[in-house]
């Protein structure tokens, strides 16, 4: 996920909402909100083992979706005696992510996470590390080259959009709606990630007969979320559904639809933002549901991490060996899931 997002301040319906952005790259403050700690896994591999010195490097923490994938990384470390964490300064400049990862080599650090700002751009320094014998662990944005990185994980953007499309088809299945008005906010839609979301989610309405009647993309702002759902409200004077991308944009989104008092349709988020999931808990609001995009993973990173640093497997695994890559799943939170899920929330 990369786009370089500004964050500002602006005033909605009397109330100051700051521009942020699922893939933001501009920096400001860390949101205050403390990550959750990481459950312990159920086996053995949590005991004790080598010390191991696992060097972190990630975009600045501009926004809560980059805020609490730092957090995530550095609370699953700290579970751990065995494990020296090594976080260098966030950066939302190429070169010097570069250096600060040409840094975690020179230290010989036992295993190296990375979030890349751009996979392109840093594919060759995280080959160097693994070339020095050092296992690269991607998270997320991916390197091209696969010789780059001995493990990746990420989340998938195909998926969200198939669990967006699923819960809005079956919904408007259910209640009986033929030739639904589908409203789409994406985020920034010459980005990859935010073509896959698109695309998966028409495919998934597809499946119902369904297709998207207008989309637009907010940039993954505050700001921009609530001019273009405006925009789009007052363009289509009845919706059935609409799917916003990102839950912090969502906030504008939100805003827009309450300042115009329009109550007619269902809205679902995307990434699982703790402010969402409180608005789909109160039952009261349009959001009815968000598809998960989580930064848990950076928790799961660290994990990997130290597993493959200290030669060990997966223990619910057949093999040897942690596996080279690893796709985590889009779930929908709704109502009726939502308690579990709060706990995993991040603050926008």
């Amino acid at each position: 996920m990369s786009n370089n997002v500004a964050r500002r301040g602006f005033l909605v319906g009397g109330a100051v909402l700051l521009a942020a952005g699922c893939t933001s790259n501009e920096p400001v403050a860390t949101p205050s909100s403390a990550a959750p700690a990481p459950a312990p896994a159920a086996s053995g591999n949590d005991q004790p083992g080598t010390k191991v010195v696992i060097g972190f490097s990630a975009p600045a923490a501009d926004h809560g979706w980059i805020a609490a994938i730092a957090k995530n990384a550095e609370s699953a470390a700290k579970q751990y005696t065995d494990v020296d964490f090594k976080p260098v300064e966030p950066t939302n400049d190429i070169n010097q992510q570069i250096s600060a990862v040409e840094s975690l080599i020179a230290a010989k650090v036992s295993a190296l996470v990375i979030l890349p700002n751009d996979g392109q751009q840093l594919n060759q320094v995280a080959t160097q590390a693994t070339q020095a014998g050092i296992p690269v662990i991607n998270l997320d944005r991916i390197f091209p080259d696969k010789l780059a990185y001995r493990t990746w994980i990420g989340g998938d953007n195909y998926g969200m959009g198939v669990a967006a499309g699923h819960y809005i088809g079956k919904q408007l299945k259910d209640k009986g709606v033929s030739n639904p008005v589908i409203v789409e906010i994406q985020g920034i839609a010459t980005l990859p990630l935010t073509q896959d979301r698109s695309k998966g989610f028409a495919d998934a309405l597809k499946t119902y007969g369904f297709s998207v009647t207008a989309k637009q993309d907010a940039k993954f702002t505050v700001e921009t979320g609530n001019s273009v759902a405006a925009s789009l409200l007052q363009a289509h004077k009845k919706i059935d559904a609409m799917w916003n991308h990102d839950d912090d944009q969502g906030v504008g989104v939100l805003a827009a639809i309450k300042e115009a008092g329009r109550n007619e349709f269902f809205m679902v988020g995307g990434a699982g933002s703790l402010n969402a999931m409180k608005e789909i808990q109160s039952g009261t609001s349009v959001l009815k549901a968000t598809v998960t995009y989580s930064p848990t993973m950076a928790a799961s990173a660290i994990k990997l991490a130290r597993l493959i640093a200290q030669e060990k497997g997966m223990s619910d695994l057949v093999e040897n060996q942690v596996p080279q890559s690893i796709t985590l799943a889009s779930e929908t939170i709704t109502k009726e899931n939502v308690e579990k899920y709060l706990p995993l929330g991040f603050e926008s």
